[in-house]
């Protein structure tokens, strides 16, 4: 595989930083943001064109793939931004522009990428953990629609969408893997019942209930009861994303813990001229090349057509990023001492959004069980 970067992919990543330095001042990176702070910033990415970047022309997006999409969520991750990238942008709108026709991707890609509209994918279940075939929501038909009953758990930026997509089972037993359908669902439709809550790293998802929601026939996305596949490779896409936001943030670990050995004295003398601190930010730096290594072969598995290579990377990715985002951050945390978990710190929370990463859609333990199926 070849990881150079292109001048396009250059300039691409210089115009995300300038944006990120802009809107992430160092010094508020982590902070919780306001519902007014998340829609100006949306707006802010939507004209950099950044929320329309994996999509088609026709939508008001870029055409651009995943390795784009990894240079992006890197600097967000280094910055701690959000803006529902990952949620939205990538793991919503990879649903919708394989799953939905013409007029349902001009319906709400479009939106999407001018910032007006977030969705989210509404997609696990209680007591199923990562096992999100094991759908107890069910959708039925009746008459020239379908009726939605079910709950869904762990909806990322479920509170702040505006548009569900929902993976329900409309044939088959839970397990099974056909019979799942993915229904496009509006968030304030009578039936949905949201609950929102905040998340380790300041951010926010949501529990959502679907009680007798009524949907109209055109509400579903491809074909009925065939949709497992498809979702498999959204969910890939976001997990390589994911991947890459963490490299991101492990990139800014290294360079804030570098600066307070060289700052912080002990014993008469710079931290960092004790050779045994060198060497545990030496271990940093190397895993952190790992990671960059493994995020850009994920990403570009993801791009790529063969189903059981980009399974196999994506897991190893994300099995590498669980491990190791734990591991430096631990590490980050007792070279900062006590002052590390503070509010005040930046790297804190750094380390609080590497171990959600590390937790998302499957840990390390799930994906490399994963990659034992494939092989």
């Amino acid at each position: 595989m070849d990881f150079a970067l292109n001048d396009d992919h250059l300039a691409l990543r210089d115009a995300v930083q300038r944006f990120c330095n802009g809107e992430y001042p160092v010094q508020h990176r982590g902070n919780r943001e306001t519902a007014d702070q998340s829609s100006k910033r949306r707006v802010a990415m939507a004209e950099l064109g950044l929320l329309g970047l994996p999509f088609g022309a026709e939508v008001g997006g870029s055409e651009l793939g995943s390795v784009e999409v990894m240079l992006v969520a890197t600097e967000l991750g280094r910055a701690l931004g959000d803006g529902a990238f990952i949620s939205s942008t990538v793991m919503a709108g990879q649903l919708l522009a394989r799953l939905g026709n013409t007029a349902q991707r001009q319906q709400w890609l479009t939106p999407m990428s001018r910032g007006m509209s977030v969705a989210a994918v509404a997609l696990y279940e209680d007591g199923a953990r990562y096992q999100w075939q094991r759908s107890l929501t069910r959708a039925v038909a009746a008459g020239q629609g379908w009726v939605l009953n079910g709950r869904k758990t762990l909806i990322l930026n479920g509170d702040g969408a505006t548009l569900l997509l929902v993976v329900a089972r409309t044939t088959g037993e839970p397990g099974d893997r056909d019979g799942l359908t993915v229904l496009a669902v509006d968030a304030n439709s009578p039936g949905v019942c949201v609950n929102g809550f905040d998340t380790l790293d300041g951010r926010r998802a949501a529990h959502i209930n679907f009680q007798d929601v009524v949907l109209s026939a055109d509400r579903v996305l491809g074909v009925v009861g065939n949709a497992a596949d498809d979702v498999e490779a959204a969910l890939d896409a976001t997990v390589a994303a994911l991947c890459a936001e963490a490299v991101g943030a492990v990139d800014a670990l290294l360079v804030h813990t570098a600066d307070h050995l060289r700052t912080r004295k002990q014993f008469g003398a710079p931290l960092a001229k004790f050779q045994v601190l060198q060497h545990r930010v030496a271990d940093i730096a190397i895993s952190l090349e790992m990671l960059k290594s493994m995020a850009c072969a994920a990403a570009m598995a993801v791009q790529g057509n063969d189903r059981n290579q980009r399974m196999r990377l994506v897991s190893a990715a994300k099995a590498l990023v669980s491990q190791k985002g734990r591991e430096i951050g631990l590490a980050v945390i007792q070279l900062h001492g006590a002052m590390g978990m503070t509010d005040e710190c930046r790297v804190g929370h750094y380390v609080k959004r590497l171990l959600v990463i590390g937790q998302l859609f499957g840990d390390a333990d799930w994906h490399l069980k994963r990659m034992t199926q494939i092989y």
